[in-house]
């Protein structure tokens, strides 16, 4: 029996094997999610820095010299 999941996107249930766009049903569906995400609608929970800290870890980087 092949194994079907839900498209996160759409809710329509779809095959996980041989589906290209997995876990999404389409690339439609995969464009929408991922706009979503550029847009800040789906967030991920944390704590806010403290303030006057910096938003960014600084990079440990050097130039080279």
């Amino acid at each position: 029996m092949p194994t079907t999941v839900r498209c996160p996107t759409c809710r329509q249930s779809v095959p996980w094997e041989g589906n290209p766009h997995r876990p999404f049903c389409s690339e439609r569906c995969r464009l929408r999610d991922l706009g979503n995400w550029a847009t800040e609608r789906y967030r991920i929970a944390g704590e806010a820095p403290p303030d006057g800290a910096p938003a960014e870890p600084e990079s440990d980087e050097s130039d080279g010299a």
